[in-house]
């Protein structure tokens, strides 16, 4: 036995040794006593003895110095938001620092912490109501797990154990996930579940739990016990060893379950010591252990443990005693002797219950019906006095009893006071089970059916809020303005939350049966349309929608449809890079400390960046990201921090700083591994234009289609643009053509959508594609609904393609003109920022000329910026013009001058097969014969003394 497998019993266990769980407890204590961060979950079926481990563990952390909070899921629990970390974290108050050390945002805990109020920071100001579906449903969650993380940080190193994860509520659920992803330094987490109670599908936090950097993660099934730890737990539960025999039919009963072990041996225990084990009658089953053991209690102790088997949940001497009507005397001479025949266990103060929810629902499960209701009307009599009512066991034993109507009433009441404690999960449970009532008067239907909803949108992640959403809108007989307002919460999810532009057809739907009754609902539903960046409207039908929108007979005080509509509008002046909108963005308020009022503005600038990238306003772009990133922590919005995010990666990779981005690609896809978002949009443009700048064309091809399948959207202009260049790239220019016309009309999209002020390199492309088809003319058309299309507009970037195609045009008869054109190109791209596109620009200067000194002159400044940038590629490109035109030195250390060591080319090769690039890949990046390739890539592999696999995986010795 392990020093801590055995010889120890931490309070509230029963006497056995513990047994087993050598292995498992030092795999734990490892995780935990070890460097924190850590995550360990604990995963067994009932009674396997997933609590005896967490606790014998406890005992030891404790005595290492470590704080220890626990907290447990109950099914039937009170509203509370967030109750088992809440209830763990009232143990806290011993291990806080002075509230002037404790961070700020420790005080969102204060009004969910009454009893610590003193000891906390004031809380913040209050935040308005979260409304189903929007982008703002996780704000106030995201204050409380900022609370958690602070208060968990102040009292480090700590251990936070929640058990029985299985009965969480999603908001609990969705707070340990987000605290898990993010934890605090020195913390651990310890999470105790059964797999098989989970919902169906469901992971344990409700979403995949991915290994942060830098945090252990653990994870521990626990298995039945063998013979040997059963005959260790026999010779002390029985006090002489135990025979052979017992030993086989104890496991044969038991199945190594610990849980029955120990009720059986605790039967058995005054037995004598040379009775036959087949003439024991061992009960065979749990049921008929508790049976038995209640069948010695006398009439009070036996009423008394039907009353608790009936609660299913701790209770205290009074309520127990009062519901087995008893008066306080019998109540507690029943209670000790329930308590001594092991039949109940205390819990807590004043609290008792069965030592396992087995034990409840095996007494529970042996009541005659009519015992069973008897008893729960009793305890209904009992609970309906006390004050404040208990109201989820009220309405749970309202219907234990049979009373439909009445426990109707009681559960929505019980729903209510959930919504107004933030416990949106008991609401959701809650509601849930009254919408699935038959005949349900319609407003009934309507009212509960909108509120599980919302409780729906703002108490899970994003996939199951649409899949929950989707639930409710399948109830029969809803009203059409429930509906309509249930199908908007679920196109807003769907959108932007989840990234599925499906979302798009439930808005429109919505729209239509919303029907106009409701002016807040239509006037919401239509700046959402307006916000589309689809190819579904064009821009004039979006303007007419938010002129609908604000023409309706609004509330003077319905500031967030007011507000939607703003943000609609300010979005299309920004699709269209009109150059109001730096007026726009200047009025809008950035001081003071209305948490409404800086919410408005920080979705408003965040809209517009991405805009801004578009157009070439750069400066714009970063000084309003560095503007938008610091109000994030004021106003509290989630999803602004996504969005930041994901724009800050496109204007790094755009200003050259592509190691940066790289590093942002991976951070982000790590921190939003859910969303649909993370592997498409502009995070995908940015990963299929490097991809196919260092010559990886099949993974740039990938990403590329994979954004394509998605259809028209402003955030696929790029990818259009890429994909077409890979063709262009193969002397394929039909395909390019089709990739930019056919199914996908992106050019129509530019017209329908006024963008082509968007400078993604997809004018220029078609145009280069026009002329490579030999259709001159078409190339002319396009620039010039090019040039048309940007007059009037503020945008820097389509001025510099402008020129690009009016180069391209000029290239086959006037090359002088064509490289004047070319050069302002690269000068207006260096101007914006952006190295790339100015070195494409030059070498596409130095292509143009004729002389080859000239083009060789012109070809150094493009060749450097594409070498720093890592564009191997197009290094590679222009030093093949080089072979062309005989300039291209020599190596002056002849092919063996480099020994071991990799030469130049060697390592370019060497590159991209750490990115997992083929021999195919790498001749067409590097512009080589497959043979050529095939010779260096041997080389290669034989200096570094590795493998592909090996070097694709980052195992090869680079050097």
């Amino acid at each position: 036995m392990d020093d801590h497998g055995g010889g120890t019993t931490p309070d509230g266990a029963r006497g056995f040794s513990f047994a087993g769980r050598g292995a498992e407890l030092r795999a734990l204590l490892g995780a935990v006593s070890g460097v924190r961060p850590a995550v360990v979950l604990v995963e067994g079926e009932a009674g396997i003895g997933k609590s005896r481990l967490v606790a014998e563990a406890s005992q030891v952390l404790r005595g290492q110095g470590l704080r220890v909070l626990a907290g447990a899921c109950h099914p039937l629990r009170e509203p509370l938001a967030y109750g088992p970390v809440i209830d763990a974290l009232r143990r806290i108050r011993p291990w806080l620092p002075p509230v002037e050390r404790l961070g700020a945002s420790a005080g969102a805990l204060a009004p969910l912490l009454p009893d610590l109020a003193d000891a906390l920071p004031p809380p913040p100001p209050p935040l308005p109501p979260i409304e189903a579906g929007s982008s703002s449903a996780g704000l106030h969650r995201f204050r409380v797990v900022s609370a958690v993380r602070t208060l968990l940080e102040a009292v480090a190193p700590a251990v936070l154990v929640v058990e029985d994860l299985h009965w969480a509520d999603e908001a609990t659920r969705e707070l340990l996930l987000l605290l898990a992803t993010d934890m605090p330094q020195d913390v651990a987490l310890v999470l105790t579940y059964r797999a098989e109670d989970l919902p169906a599908g469901r992971p344990v936090l409700g979403a995949p739990f991915r290994r942060p950097p830098g945090t252990g993660v653990v994870e521990l099934r626990l298995g039945p016990l063998g013979e040997a730890e059963l005959r260790a737990m026999a010779r002390e539960g029985l006090g002489r060893e135990p025979g052979a025999e017992l030993v086989r039919t104890l496991l044969e009963r038991s199945g190594g379950l610990p849980l029955v072990i120990e009720e059986d041996l605790l039967t058995l225990a005054d037995s004598p010591a040379d009775a036959d084990p087949g003439a024991l009658r061992v009960p065979r089953s749990l049921g008929e252990v508790l049976a038995e053991r209640r069948s010695r209690l006398g009439p009070d102790a036996a009423a008394l443990v039907d009353v608790a088997a009936v609660l299913a949940v701790p209770a205290g001497e009074a309520l127990l005693g009062g519901a087995a009507g008893l008066d306080e005397d019998r109540a507690a001479a029943a209670l000790q002797e329930a308590v001594g025949s092991a039949v109940l266990r205390q819990t807590g103060p004043d609290a008792y219950g069965f030592a396992h929810t087995l034990a409840q629902e095996a007494v529970y499960g042996s009541l005659p019906g009519p015992v069973r209701t008897r008893v729960h009307r009793r305890v209904l009599t009992v609970l309906l006095t006390l004050d404040p009512p208990p109201l989820v066991q009220i309405a749970h034993h309202t219907r234990a009893v049979g009373d439909r109507a009445a426990w109707l009433l009681r559960a929505q009441e019980a729903a209510d006071r959930a919504a107004a404690v933030g416990d949106h999960g008991t609401e959701a449970v809650l509601l849930g089970e009254i919408v699935e009532q038959p005949d349900l008067a319609p407003e009934q239907l309507g009212r509960a059916a909108r509120a599980l909803a919302y409780a729906a949108s703002v108490s899970t992640l994003s996939g199951s809020k649409a899949a929950a959403l989707r639930r409710i809108l399948g109830l029969p007989g809803l009203p059409a303005p429930v509906r309509a307002a249930i199908r908007a919460s679920l196109g807003a999810v769907l959108i932007y939350q989840v990234g599925d532009l499906s979302g798009e057809e439930e808005l429109v739907t919505a729209l239509t049966e919303a029907g106009g009754s409701d002016p807040s609902a239509t006037a919401r539903l239509l700046a959402l349309l307006a916000l589309s960046e689809t190819g579904r409207f064009t821009l004039a039908e979006q303007r007419a929608m938010v002129e609908r929108g604000r023409a309706l007979p609004l509330a003077q005080e319905d500031h967030r449809s007011r507000s939607m509509l703003d943000l609609a509008r300010l979005s299309l002046l920004s699709t269209a890079a009109d150059p109001a909108v730096p007026s726009v963005l200047a009025a809008l308020p950035r001081g003071g400390s209305d948490v409404p009022v800086l919410q408005h503005t920080a979705t408003m600038v965040c809209a517009t960046i991405g805009r801004s990238i578009a157009v070439g306003h750069d400066a714009r772009a970063a000084a309003d990201l560095a503007g938008t990133r610091a109000m994030v922590p004021l106003v509290r919005l989630p999803v602004l921090e996504f969005y930041v995010t994901c724009q800050q990666i496109v204007l790094d990779w755009q200003s050259g700083r592509w190691e940066e981005a790289d590093r942002g690609l991976v951070a982000f896809r790590e921190r939003f591994p859910r969303s649909r978002l993370a592997s498409g949009g502009l995070p995908a443009v940015v990963r299929g234009l490097t991809a196919a700048a260092q010559g990886r064309t099949a993974q740039a091809a990938t990403v590329f289609d994979e954004v394509l399948a998605g259809g028209l959207h402003l955030n696929s202009l790029g990818v259009a643009a890429g994909r077409a260049r890979l063709h262009l790239a193969h002397n394929d220019p039909g395909a390019a053509w089709r990739t930019l016309t056919d199914p996908l009309d992106f050019l129509g999209f530019l017209d329908g959508k006024e963008a082509w002020a968007h400078a993604w390199d997809l004018v220029p492309t078609a145009v280069e594609t026009l002329l490579a088809l030999d259709r001159v003319g078409e190339a002319r058309e396009v620039t010039e609904r090019h040039a048309v299309g940007i007059q009037g507009r503020d945008a820097p970037g389509a001025i510099a393609e402008q020129h690009l195609c009016r180069g391209l045009l000029l290239r086959g008869t006037d090359p002088d003109a064509a490289t004047a054109a070319f050069d302002l190109a690269a000068t207006r791209w260096t101007d914006i920022g952006r190295p790339y596109q100015a070195a494409l620009a030059a070498e596409r200067a130095a292509r143009t000329r004729t002389d080859p000194d000239e083009a060789v002159a012109l070809l150094a400044g493009p060749i450097a910026a594409f070498e720093q940038l890592g564009a191997t590629s197009d290094a590679a490109r222009c030093h093949r013009l080089l072979r062309e035109h005989g300039r291209q030195a020599p190596n002056p250390r002849g092919r063996g001058g480099y020994g071991d060591r990799l030469s130049p080319r060697e390592e370019q090769i060497r590159d991209l097969l750490a990115t997992g690039a083929t021999n195919k890949d790498i001749a067409t990046a590097l512009f080589l014969s497959t043979r050529t390739v095939e010779n260096h890539v041997a080389r290669v592999l034989t200096k570094l003394r590795t493998t592909r696999t090996d070097l694709a995986r980052g195992d090869g010795q680079h050097g």
